[in-house]
């Protein structure tokens, strides 16, 4: 019997490590494994990559390429050691017992709760009773409106009504009035906006409580962190730096991204996706996020009743020595020629270049597989 669990263990570790290329690997201490799926928003680990920023740390990094699918597995089994992903994604399996820990934050949220102008939703309290739209559930616009929904002390299972509809027809349902309420990110909000169907209920770029929190966090390996505190800490400024390079470059980012081959698209449309979220890394931002969004995911029923969120935050959040805002602060990045995105970019050219994609974006529904059907 024994045995028998033990080959079990074995073989369903397995079967996650392969769900990434290049993992397991063992070697010299100043190694590091940085996972990615391919996602726009990845730009932060490429550019670090290609531009040498881990290697001015003094590791030697491989790339391990992943699949959304047991993402959160393999790092967690030591598949790859670092990577930077969604807060909210990672918080409920944290909870559960995932052996992963946020270190700091590389850039802020793109989500929206918006309701039509031709209705009389003016407030979170007017969403009680009401249809809201989703691009999916479980998906960050869903989280985010239950979390700004339990905030004001609605109940997301009971006192509203959840419609999935494609982004890109979030719009339509409203117009045809299939919804009250749509929940979205970037681009669909400011397309909205911009075409004046909408007026903002709650925005995470504006609004307090969520206005500095960061959707993205650098994360790593418990493990690995135990056995690498200094490496742990390279690794985390490498993603920083490169962050900072990102948000001064962004133009540049996409275009590496792509030509590099980390993800199938063009660098037009890479860059304006790239262009409309803000990667200013930080520490404390993080730390706070972690805290600010497990308090509202425990409000609305996403976490465990029992849990105590103080605790959690405490065990996903680890400050690193040489990882702080003061360095963040004083590091300093080139603005390369052509770097930049023009100021007079289009929102609407924007929004028909990012609705056109096939690709995945960190805030975009993820594939729901046959196994979680």
């Amino acid at each position: 019997m024994k045995f028998t669990k033990l080959t079990t263990v074995l073989v369903l570790g397995a079967l996650f490590l392969t769900g990434c290329r290049k993992s397991a690997t063992t070697g010299a201490s100043n190694k590091i494994r940085v996972g990615y799926i391919g996602l726009t928003c990845e730009a932060p680990i490429f550019c670090a990559v290609e531009n040498g920023f881990f290697k001015e740390e003094g590791l030697d990094v491989e790339m391990v390429k992943c699949e959304w699918a047991n993402y959160k597995d393999v790092l967690a089994l030591g598949g790859f050691d670092i990577t930077h992903h969604l807060v909210m994604y990672f918080l409920k399996p944290i909870e559960q017992g995932l052996d992963v820990r946020f270190t700091a934050g590389i850039h802020k949220g793109c989500l929206r709760v918006q309701s039509s102008t031709k209705g009389n939703i003016h407030s979170v309290q007017d969403l009680r009773g009401k249809r809201i739209g989703v691009p999916g559930m479980g998906t960050p616009p869903f989280i985010f409106a239950n979390r700004v929904l339990g905030a004001s002390g609605i109940d997301a299972s009971k006192d509203v009504s959840w419609r999935v509809f494609p982004a890109g027809e979030l719009g339509l349902a409203l117009d045809k009035g299939e919804v009250d309420a749509v929940a979205d990110s970037e681009p669909i909000g400011s397309l909205l906006l911009a075409d004046g169907k909408v007026r903002n209920v709650a925005d995470q770029a504006q609004d307090m409580p969520y206005k500095n929190e960061y959707c993205c966090a650098v994360i790593v390996n418990g493990k690995y962190l135990a056995a690498h505190p200094k490496e742990s800490a390279a690794g985390t400024r490498a993603l920083l730096k490169g962050a900072k390079w990102v948000e001064a470059n962004p133009a540049a980012a996409a275009r590496l991204s792509v030509e590099k081959k980390y993800l199938a698209s063009s660098p037009e449309l890479n860059t304006v996706a790239i262009s409309h979220l803000r990667y200013v890394p930080s520490v404390s931002g993080a730390d706070q996020a972690v805290q600010s969004a497990a308090e509202e995911m425990k409000i609305a029923g996403m976490l465990s009743p029992t849990t105590n969120v103080a605790d959690l935050a405490k065990r996903a959040f680890v400050h690193l020595d040489g990882v702080s805002d003061e360095w963040l602060e004083s590091l300093k990045v080139e603005k390369v020629a052509g770097g930049q995105v023009p100021p007079d970019q289009d929102i609407r050219l924007y929004a028909e270049l990012i609705l056109a994609d096939t690709e995945d974006s960190c805030c975009k529904k993820r594939p729901v597989l046959a196994a979680e059907k």
